[in-house]
Formats: structure tokens, sequence, C-alpha cells
């Protein structure tokens, strides 16, 4: 099973790159995000995920690891298959997506081809929980949630926000609610909010009913 290739790019395509490998050329189908960053006759290594059918064998290739995940998890909803899941990965960054879910905004995941109202809301209502479990163990998907934060935030902001979330969960609270509480709280704060912060405003979202009827 290829989990991994470093080559030259040979040639590029709408969907797909081929890697020249010491002279063996692997097709990849890849997001249009990945293969934005790839230039024929550069080095690349790509992340893959190998699928193997009764017919075929594709290769699909990402350009770090937390595409594959989403790739991944994308692929588990009824409905997205792999062209559908390379489709949202190009319309929608991994911070985008965390977001879109957390929120429930099937019209971001809409915006994807192949993707309608019924997939759309398919989605983000599978994926809600499974994506609140990911922002905890994912400080970085986690920090994508402040709204108003530069596009790389820092370490110690990640930090911040994975900590409060995970101060939710510990009083009750589940996963996607904790991440969509603290997301919607940290829009209107300073980049430098405290964890205490950020906890206080998540409460505030969520309201003392919720944590009543856990």
């Amino acid at each position: 099973m290829i989990a991994k290739l470093s080559g030259l790019v040979d040639s590029l395509g709408d969907d797909w790159v081929v890697i020249d490998v010491g002279g063996v050329g692997y097709m990849v189908f890849c997001s249009s995000r990945t293969l934005g960053l790839l230039g024929v006759g550069e080095a690349t290594q790509l992340v893959i995920e190998t699928h193997v059918r009764e017919d075929h064998i594709h290769l699909y290739g990402f350009s770090d690891s937390a595409e594959r995940d989403w790739f991944k998890l994308l692929t588990t909803v009824q409905g997205v298959g792999a062209k559908v899941g390379l489709g949202i990965l190009s319309t929608l960054s991994s911070d985008e997506l965390v977001q879109a879910i957390a929120a429930a905004d099937k019209g971001a995941v809409c915006r994807a081809n192949g993707v309608g109202p019924k997939l759309g809301t398919r989605i983000v209502t599978e994926l809600k929980d499974k994506v609140g479990h990911m922002a905890l163990g994912q400080a970085a998907l986690a920090g994508a949630l402040l709204s108003g934060a530069a596009p790389a935030a820092s370490g110690t902001v990640r930090s911040q926000i994975s900590d409060a979330v995970s101060a939710l969960v510990n009083l009750g609270y589940s996963p996607s609610d904790a991440l969509s509480a603290v997301s919607r709280g940290a829009a209107n704060l300073e980049e430098n909010a405290t964890v205490e912060v950020l906890i206080r405003v998540g409460l505030s979202e969520l309201g003392p009913a919720d944590l009543g009827a856990r």
C-alpha cells in the first residue's frame, strides 16, 4: 500500500498529477488546492491514500496529512465518494471545513461541485461530533475558529482555544457544542484573549440551561 510519494512532477491535469519516482510515473488524483502547489519539473512530496478496487487501483494525493485525514473523514459519509471528497477539499480548506461543520453551515459545503442541499445537510450533521473531537486533538484546527484572527494564528492562540474547548467538555458539554460556542464567542474578542476569557464567553454562548440538560 502506497502511503507517500516523493519525486518530480512530470505532468499536470485538471484533477491529476503524474509523479516521476525513479523513472516510474504514478498518476495521482488531487484537489485543485494541492495541484495549485505543484509545478512541472519541480520536486514534490505527497501524502497518499490508496484505494484498491476489483477493477482499478487509484492513488489520491494530498499536500499534508490534515488534508488526507479530511478526505478519509468526508468519504465516510454516504454519498461522498472520492471525486466529491476532492471537490469539497478543492473548495474549502481544512480550517474552513472545521468552521462550516461546527456552525452547521451546509451552504458553505454546498459550494463544492457534486454537493446538493441534502448531501450538505448529511455532511454537517454526521461529522459535527467528529469535528469536535478532531479539534480537541488538533489545536491548529481549533485555532482557525477565531473569525478575526490572522490566517496563521500563533501556537499560543491555538493552544488557548483548544484548552478552552477541553475545559467546556470537562464541564459536561459535547465537543461539538463546545467548539461551536468558543467559535461564536471568540469572534468578538482580541486575538490574545486568555483561556479564562474564552471559557467565559463560551459558557455565555451555551447558557446554563444547556448544561443542566446534560
